[in-house]
């Protein structure tokens, strides 16, 4: 009989496996384990109270009753030392015994369920989190490499990365708008800046304002939520005054509206179709909102560019737009338009350690079918490949 840790796991689990035969060959086994000393402690507390209350209840005296529970703490003996885990078919070999406790030491035992109920086997083992050391490398490497690139990046070295064409259309979305004496609509969602995607849409509003400063295109901002209002008059304000364009930047043209979803949607497409914005932009959180934004948008003629990482709601912004910034797209969106070196840096190096897990993930799960169907050894090497598994 052996006892391994689960590979992959969070450190709570136990594989047992065992060779033994039984008497008949049908009956099925018993699994037991040892308590923790918590355990032991809740168990004879457990014991203890309801003999008590058993004997107060019966008319005992306090001291009889305290005594009947030492007494059948006693008659308990080694019986509070296991604890039935699993329950497992004559023709089984192996189980996986969880909810365990990492630095906890275990005693295992083998019991057949047969007439004759024999304890076949016994095996010690102690509880490592063995399936946090991989997580743990991985970390530590994914950290080099990002500060890897970004030390590259600052040294000087140009990190390249590929072209995203809905970032390289704002410049012609807002030049259009210029061009026609219409205004420039900026929808940064619906969700309030604690949530990442606004964050990241307020990032991509700070160039539009600048591009729609240089060309002098007016640009409205209405809003679901009060911080994200103030949010956004200070990065277009900033990217104003970047612009040497400080003048002309009106607070004004950023509002507030309100929290409730469909009330905000409701005032956007009415504005939609009072103002006819040449171009409309969606950067953020959208839910069932975005096709409707998205179709009012198409029926004024608007160039359309819209990001989010709400997966849910991708299709319907593909279908309806123009541009679309596709998941993660939309958070590389800071460092494309910025250029700044240590962005730029950060983003190639997260990029690097997604190829790499990529390849991981592939690799381990051809090593691991080929573990299963025999083609590895046994031992070291077939942990190996559980390992590379369990990583990826």
């Amino acid at each position: 009989m052996t006892a391994t840790d689960v590979v992959g796991d969070d450190g709570t689990a136990i594989e047992v496996r065992w060779t033994t035969g039984n008497a008949t060959g049908v009956a099925p086994w018993s699994i037991e384990r040892t308590r923790t000393a918590k355990e032991l402690r809740d168990a004879r507390v457990t014991l203890a109270e309801k003999a008590v209350e058993a004997a107060r209840t019966s008319g005992a005296t306090p001291e009889t009753a305290l005594a009947a529970g030492e007494r059948a703490i006693a008659e308990a003996g080694a019986t509070l030392e296991w604890l039935v885990a699993a329950v497992v078919p004559a023709g089984e070999r192996s189980t996986v015994v969880g909810e365990l406790s990492a630095g906890e030491s275990y005693r295992f035992r083998i019991r057949d369920l047969g007439e004759t109920g024999d304890v076949q086997a016994v095996h010690d083992v102690g509880m490592v989190a063995w399936g946090r050391i991989p997580f743990g490398i991985l970390l530590v490497l994914i950290s080099a490499t990002v500060i890897a690139c970004i030390a590259l990046a600052r040294s000087g070295v140009v990190m390249r990365i590929r072209r995203i064409a809905a970032l390289e259309a704002i410049d012609e979305a807002v030049g259009r708008a210029t061009e026609m004496g219409r205004p420039v609509l900026f929808v940064p969602g619906i969700q309030d800046m604690n949530d990442l995607q606004t964050v990241a849409g307020i990032t991509v509003l700070g160039r539009v304002a600048k591009v729609a400063a240089e060309y002098d295109a007016p640009l409205e901002v209405p809003t679901s939520r009060s911080l994200v209002m103030t949010a956004a008059r200070d990065a277009v304000q900033a990217a104003y005054l970047s612009a040497g364009r400080g003048d002309a930047y009106s607070a004004d043209r950023i509002n507030y509206i309100t929290d409730e979803q469909f009330g905000y949607v409701a005032y956007l497409a009415g504005t939609m179709n009072r103002e006819r914005p040449a171009t409309c932009l969606y950067m953020g959180a959208f839910y069932a909102e975005s096709l409707l934004l998205a179709e009012n948008g198409n029926s004024i003629g608007a160039i359309q560019i819209a990001g989010t990482a709400e997966s849910s709601q991708l299709p319907f912004f593909v279908a309806a737009c123009d541009y679309t910034l596709i998941g993660e797209e939309f958070f590389a969106a800071s460092a494309y338009l910025s250029g700044e070196p240590m962005q730029l840096g950060s983003l190639f190096g997260q990029d690097l350690v997604k190829i790499a897990s990529i390849a991981m993930i592939v690799l381990g799960t051809v090593l691991a079918t080929a573990a299963a169907a025999g083609w590895a050894s046994a031992g070291s090497g077939s942990e190996l490949l559980q390992w590379l598994f369990a990583a990826g």
